[in-house]
Formats: structure tokens, sequence, C-alpha cells
């Protein structure tokens, strides 16, 4: 995608949260992942109609995101298989971002307003959002948006942070792709050429404390073997979620609790199959 020139200043890639579709079945999917081992919290209705329950980490989050069974017509939800199929970058302007990226020549929707409350002792509060989306297939494996909190302190909250299985954090995702460079095409109108860079088999995005990594599916296999979910037909599949854990050992402890098939993969790595996960590997790395 060739765009030109922006007069203001593109956002800093930095991974506010990803996103987990679980279409309409939330209840099977917030089991899987409390047995590997987080804790989540409870679950969230959107005024969009959709559901969540997260897993929030230092400063960023995992979102299983759906809607309530036979109920809903969010497209966000409805438009994509399960899986891994967004990711969410942070910003604290959502209409200076839309500036700079309409400007750009990126193809943005104008920002979207809304909210879900919070239950907290003693008061309920609305957690409001304010979000910049990219329009539907401009990325194909799945999502790309920003998000800016107004009511920050209602979702980071302390007691939500610590997880059984050590998790502290999202170090990567990595994206399959047939054609990795028309991701990197995409990245570089977001972003700035600056932002992209060669990798084996494809292309990197740094983003804050993580990286993006889009590769060929033939790289993605050799990372992940079986454990990674089938491109199915698609262009472009988000493969696996990459997250810092405070030591490998505690969460193989908390995997094997939950009866969750895993492998060591390396020193101070785990990866849990796609299968088991929603449909995305999910690797463990200690931090």
């Amino acid at each position: 995608m060739a765009g030109s020139t922006s007069l203001l200043t593109l956002p800093v890639p930095v991974i506010d949260h990803v996103v987990v579709n679980v279409r309409d079945r939330m209840a099977v999917a917030a089991a899987d992942y409390a047995r590997l081992g987080f804790a989540l919290t409870p679950q969230g209705r959107h005024t969009l109609g959709s559901i969540n329950h997260l897993a929030m980490f230092g400063a960023d989050y995992l979102e299983l995101l759906g809607l309530p069974p036979g109920e809903g017509d969010r497209m966000e939800v409805l438009a994509w298989p399960e899986g891994l199929t967004g990711i969410a970058f942070a910003t604290e302007d959502a209409d200076a971002v839309h500036a700079a990226l309409h400007d750009a020549g990126a193809p943005v929707l104008p920002p979207l307003d809304f909210s879900r409350p919070v239950p907290l002792p003693g008061a309920d509060g609305p957690a409001a959002f304010r979000v910049v989306r990219l329009a539907h297939g401009a990325c194909p494996a799945g999502r790309v948006f920003f998000c800016q909190h107004r009511t920050r302190a209602l979702v980071w909250r302390d007691p939500w942070r610590r997880h059984p299985n050590g998790a502290l954090g999202i170090a990567g995702v990595v994206i399959a792709a047939h054609r990795p460079e028309a991701l990197g095409e995409l990245f570089r109108t977001l972003f700035g050429a600056a932002a992209v860079v060669p990798i084996a088999s494809g292309l990197r995005l740094a983003a804050g404390l993580a990286a993006i990594d889009v590769v060929a599916p033939e790289e993605a296999a050799r990372r992940y073997g079986p454990a990674a979910p089938p491109c199915d037909g698609r262009e472009a599949v988000m493969a696996a979620l990459v997250l810092r854990t405070a030591a490998a050992a505690t969460t193989a402890a908390a995997l094997r609790d939950g009866g969750v098939a895993h492998e060591a993969a390396g020193v101070g790595r785990i990866v849990v199959p796609a299968a088991a996960s929603f449909g995305v590997a999910l690797e463990f790395r200690e931090d």
C-alpha cells in the first residue's frame, strides 16, 4: 500500500492488547484459558453487544472476545474464525491517529466510542474506549486497530495481573503469510518505513517490548511444527502468541495442573498447541 508522506506524526507501534476470537463459545474458551493458568477478569459486556474476559498483564493484555449464544451481530466477531484475530495498538489520542493515518493514505474508519461496565467493590464504573479501526480486509490475518483507554484504572487492576502460569506480558505475535511483503507494506504505511526490518523468511515490526513477525508458512511450521494452526486456505493467519513468563517451570507446573498438553521447546521456552488454546499456538518464554 503506497501512502503519501503524512504531515502529521505517524503512531509508534506499541501493543495494547491482542484479541482471541471465540465467537459464541465464551464459556468453553474461558474454561480452557483458566486451565492454561490465566486468572481471567469477570465477564464484561460491551455496548456493541460483544462479551469478553481479559488476562491482564503489566502493560498489555489478552482479550477473549465473543458473542452471547444466539445474540449479537458484531462483525468483528462474526467475520473471523476462532483464534487470534486482532492486534490493538496503544494510543493516547485516537483522533490524532485517525488524522495522521488518513493523511498517510491508510484505510482507516472514523473513530468509534464504546464502553462496558466494570463491577468494583462498592461501585460499578464504565470502562470507556475510543478506537480507530482499519477497514475490513485491510489485513488478511485479522483486525488491526488502535485503542485509546479513557478509564485506564478500571482496566489495569493489580489483583487481575497475577496468573498461576507466571505470564507477565506480550512478547510477540507470529503471522504466517503467503505474501509477507503485503503486510510489510501495510505496516510501513501505518508506522513508517523504518519500523519494518527484514528477517529470515519474512519481516518484523518492532512494537514496544514486543515484535510482530510476518513469515512464510514454512517458517511458522519450522518454529512451531504441528502446534501451529492450519492456514486452511487463508492468505495469512495469526499463528502464534508469544508471552513472557516469570519462570518456565512455573508455567509448566500450571499447565500440568490444568491437564494441558505442552512441549518444552528449548531452554526457558514452552509451547502449547493451537488445539489446546482456541486456535492459536501459545509460546511462553522465560523473561
